[in-house]
């Protein structure tokens, strides 16, 4: 399935976790999925893997990604394609796609993903495992290679919510209750939910009977203002690598990078601008509501040969929460065939656990 570009030689009795190979281990070479990066060995931990160890925790292995964690499938031209658990001829769904796979095929007790525009949403979905996006900043982000300093986050992916709650307080964020809501408000924000395949459409129905639509802000917008902050922050953060040796660069990343340079400074600027605004109308648009609920892909998972015209359709209902910096769980619909994962979005990090927990129960019992 190459989930991992790299396993450890650690030994111990504690939990075994699976880091994706963008963060710093000591011992261990980060490649970022890359082969650009020099292939020497981290001289330590970075933060989060510090914290991980503080609690007994062992490191399994290096998961596989895709390339600089830029792309939704972790299609990876240098170290093999991520391949869906579920159907081998399907990708996992990216940027953490090995740490999907890891957890999914139990080559781990939980994994270490990052997620700047829905990388561990979508590979979560996939894959049928629950990802945990926190809320912006609850990680530390230090030892971490970059894609958008500005918008990524790491989280935890687990075989269900309770061991997403206790990996991320192992991860250095706060200790959070995996305690189901009583009676949770929960709706879907209009006019957003369209375009999905048959499949996931027939999944979204199950799940959101009955539940009320709100007034959200515009998803376009929330799209574009986080896609365009992404593409100009990648593009600078790669720029002389991609000048000097692009052919060490996989021709879709390479392309986004190359987008991201054509981007004019004032768009940029006029983006950055807009998030607090746009923060501050996600949360009052939520005021009376515990949690938005809503598909985290609009596609299951695509043929491993697929093309670009993937990634919209993989990351349409995740970038919008990059934007808003909102926490968000991806839990998987209570379905059969192909896994199809649903976004719960809330105010704050024990909103979101909350809720998921709830749905988690409920759905978990519907299928007994």
């Amino acid at each position: 399935m190459n989930a991992f570009i790299a396993l450890s030689a650690e030994i111990g009795g504690g939990t075994v976790v699976a880091v994706k190979d963008l963060v710093d281990v000591a011992g261990m070479v980060t490649t970022a999925g890359g082969i650009i990066l020099p292939p020497t060995p981290a001289t330590e931990d970075a933060p989060v893997v510090k914290s991980i160890r503080a609690h007994g925790c062992v490191v399994v292995g290096k998961a596989n990604l895709h390339e600089f964690a830029y792309g939704v499938t972790s299609v990876n031209p240098h170290y093999g394609p991520v391949r869906n658990p579920h159907d081998p001829s399907r990708v996992a769904g990216g940027s953490s796609g090995g740490s999907a796979v890891a957890v999914a095929m139990r080559m781990c007790d939980w994994a270490i993903g990052s997620d700047t525009g829905g990388s561990i949403r979508v590979p979560a979905s996939l894959c049928g495992v629950v990802g945990f996006k926190p809320a912006l900043g609850s990680i530390d982000t230090i030892g971490v290679i970059p894609l958008s300093r500005s918008l990524d986050t790491l989280g935890p992916m687990a075989p269900d919510v309770a061991t997403a709650v206790a990996a991320y307080s192992m991860m250095g964020g706060e200790s959070l209750p995996a305690q189901p809501l009583h009676a949770p408000r929960l709706a879907v924000p209009a006019g957003w939910v369209s375009g999905l395949d048959a499949e996931t459409a027939r999944a979204w129905a199950l799940v959101s009977a009955g539940l009320p639509e709100v007034p959200f802000l515009d998803r376009q917008e929330l799209f574009d203002v986080g896609l365009t902050i992404l593409l100009v922050e990648a593009a600078a953060f790669h720029k002389r690598w991609a000048t000097e040796s692009p052919e060490k660069y996989g021709a879709d990343v390479l392309a986004l990078i190359k987008r991201g340079l054509d981007v004019p400074a004032e768009d940029y600027e006029r983006a950055i601008a807009a998030r607090p605004r746009l923060r501050d109308e996600a949360q009052a648009a939520m005021r009376d509501i515990d949690a938005l609920i809503l598909p985290a892909t609009a596609i299951t998972a695509p043929f491993v040969n697929a093309g670009g015209e993937v990634r919209e359709p993989l990351a349409r209902f995740t970038r919008p929460f990059n934007t808003t910096g909102q926490p968000v769980v991806a839990l998987p619909a209570p379905v059969g065939g192909l896994p199809v994962g649903i976004q719960v979005v809330g105010k704050t990090n024990g909103d979101a656990i909350g809720a998921a927990a709830t749905l988690e129960r409920e759905w978990r019992d519907r299928t007994r």
